[in-house]
């Protein structure tokens, strides 16, 4: 159970410290995220959101029926916009000095991660290995469905 304890007994155990104090560069407008591109170049998510879409497609035309088209249009606009809305949130602020990096200097440099600096293979890799097996699995279970 918890207890409640008031300020004196705190004090009086030496649990009470002191703020800290503010950096002194720090501005009040300053945003929380400054580069908002996720340092994967624009060819990454735009071939991430393909292969979704492409997914898509292949349930759209492999379980073709007149009651599934409402949801198909539906799933279609949220994977676009589940792609849209990021890729507009980083160019939102004109001046912001944060651009996607190229796919040239991706493959060059590569992207540092948690577990440390992955070469821009081994990222690309990474960040497309969910999509290709989700389309693939989309491409077996219309196969079996055919074959059904």
């Amino acid at each position: 159970m918890t207890e409640r304890h008031d300020l004196e007994t705190l004090a009086a155990r030496a649990e009470l410290v002191a703020a800290p104090a503010a950096a002194p560069d720090f501005k009040s407008d300053q945003r929380a995220c400054e580069d908002r591109t996720f340092e994967l170049p624009r060819a990454l998510h735009i071939g991430t959101a393909a292969l979704f879409l492409a997914y898509m497609a292949i349930m759209a035309v492999g379980f073709q029926h007149n009651e599934l088209v409402l949801p198909m249009v539906i799933n279609f606009f949220f994977i676009t916009a589940a792609f849209l809305v990021p890729a507009l949130w980083a160019t939102m602020k004109p001046d912001n000095p944060s651009q996607a990096l190229g796919l040239e200097s991706f493959m060059a440099n590569g992207v540092d991660c948690l577990t440390g600096r992955l070469d821009g293979r081994s990222a690309s890799v990474q960040v497309l290995i969910m999509p290709v097996l989700v389309l693939l699995w989309g491409i077996g279970v219309v196969t079996i469905a055919a074959m059904v």
